[in-house]
């Protein structure tokens, strides 16, 4: 059989900037502290127009704001909002910054508390419109009573479009599917919650982060929680095609954040290091590394991170391919012993069936390591019974999660095959395999679920918006769970 067609290139007309921002939390090597770090805590706003402003403007000429309206910097450096905010007692909280970024440059600005800086040049992206609202989250230290927090302009383009400052963390309120389920782990060749009940987790994976950012705000990722009643976000962070490895600080930031984003609407995250070209997952290893210590570092507390460390290697063999697992894990486990690792499979992630093998070579020479899911990626027009079969066969012997799939042809474009598509809903199904559809953007081709121009300001819920693929998958999204 001929290799997997690739698929996902860079659009045609859409490049916007990469909205880089940071984020930190307190981070644990235990699952009791895992399920403390999840509970919803108390969280408070600060309205920036009620804030203290020095060169800037309090204005409502862009919707989406909260309040009475939002603070626009002065394009100067040393512009600041200065808040007063109270705390019940000292310790580590989040500072959840919301803004506006319409241009594609970025605005950082110094976070200082009572008058210490504590971050130097948090990046401030653009959103891909001043209507786009999204959060930057930092992790800072309040002494109880009142603290004052300032952000300020570094640069002559000033601070961004402030809105509010929200203090406290708001993660997984109750009822989603994180509150449901709570940490996951392998159990058998079966994906489990936190009771020892085998699940499946279904939901959308967006496109490459570096095109199509402005699909994920606020607004699309609300619509994925309580419209299409999603389970799980992928964030698909290409390594090349200009992605992670043009500017590493910036993508992890981006990453970092949408993790927060994910988190508070109580969806597992999948964090998916989006390899492609080269093949060879040995050509990002230390890029990798990097990667993976930093994000389980900062979110290895939660109890809804799943890490996705190989998208799609190709041309080298499954031994290449486990050599790079079984060094990339160790880096992961150091911060994080407890959430899932999604391992790659040779030919795409197909258990090597584009490259005329099976899942064998995986079954009988597995990762020597444990709470490991093993990753398969089908698109239904171009893969049929030879695929479907040994996805079957492999679920039967070893934990299996399909992250990505479509219902169209492998170049994630032209007509759909549903029938098909839904012998692998059944399959998935009765087999408790969870899954990931690709994608959530507006991208011109048919595997996008959103029609073009829905993005950056919507509408995302409802069926309207979307394409036929679209309209397919949210209803088997929206499938009531079975947990």
């Amino acid at each position: 059989m001929s290799p997997m067609v690739r698929r996902r290139f860079r659009p045609a007309a859409t490049s916007l900037a990469i909205l880089g921002l940071s984020c930190s939390i307190a981070c644990s090597d235990n699952a009791g502290e895992k399920a403390a770090a999840a509970e919803q805590s108390l969280a408070t706003d600060y309205e920036a127009e009620g804030a203290s402003i020095s060169q800037g403007v309090v204005e409502s000429n862009h919707d989406g704001y909260s309040g009475s309206g939002f603070v626009n910097y002065d394009n100067v450096t040393g512009s600041y909002v200065q808040f007063t905010v109270n705390a019940s007692a000292a310790g580590a909280t989040n500072l959840t910054f919301r803004f506006a970024n319409g241009t594609t440059t970025n605005r950082p600005m110094d976070i200082a508390v009572n008058g210490t800086v504590v971050r130097s040049g948090l990046a401030f992206n653009g959103t891909g419109a001043w209507t786009t609202w999204s959060d930057a989250t930092i992790s800072v230290n309040l002494a109880a009573g009142s603290n004052t927090i300032r952000a300020t302009a570094t640069t002559a383009n000033g601070g961004p479009n402030l809105d509010k400052l929200t203090v406290g963390t708001t993660t997984q309120p109750s009822g989603t599917p994180v509150q449901a389920n709570g940490q996951l782990k392998v159990c058998g060749t079966k994906l489990c919650n936190q009771n020892g009940k085998a699940i499946q987790l279904r939901g959308m994976s967006t496109h490459g982060l570096q095109w199509y950012r402005q699909c994920i705000n606020s607004a699309s990722l609300d619509a994925l929680a309580n419209d299409w009643k999603a389970d799980v976000v992928r964030l698909s962070m290409y390594i090349q095609e200009g992605g992670y490895e043009t500017n590493p600080r910036q993508y992890t930031d981006l990453v970092h954040s949408l993790i927060e984003q994910v988190s508070q609407r109580g969806m597992y995250v999948i964090v998916d290091w989006h390899m492609l070209e080269p093949g060879d997952p040995h050509y990002n290893l230390s890029r990798a590394k990097t990667f993976f210590n930093e994000i389980a570092e900062r979110h290895g507390s939660r109890n809804n991170i799943l890490y996705e460390v190989a998208n799609e290697p190709s041309g080298v063999d499954w031994a290449r391919i486990k050599s790079y697992h079984e060094q990339i894990i160790p880096v992961i486990r150091a911060k994080d012993p407890d959430s899932v690792i999604l391992l790659g499979t040779r030919a795409w992630s197909s258990l090597g069936v584009s490259d005329d093998a099976n899942e064998t070579e995986v079954i009988n020479n597995p990762v020597n390591a444990s709470n490991v899911l093993y990753t398969f990626h089908f698109y239904a027009a171009s893969h049929g019974s030879e695929y479907i079969n040994a996805l079957s066969r492999a679920a039967d012997r070893i934990p299996m999660f399909v992250t990505e799939f479509g219902t169209q042809t492998a170049s994630g474009d032209g007509g759909n095959n549903f029938s098909r598509s839904q012998q692998y809903i059944d399959l998935m199904a009765s087999k408790k395999i969870s899954w990931v559809n690709w994608n959530y953007s507006d991208d011109e081709r048919s595997g996008a679920v959103f029609k073009g121009g829905t993005c950056p300001n919507g509408p995302y819920t409802g069926t309207a918006p979307l394409k036929e693929a679209g309209v397919w998958v949210r209803d088997r999204t929206r499938t009531p769970d079975d947990f």
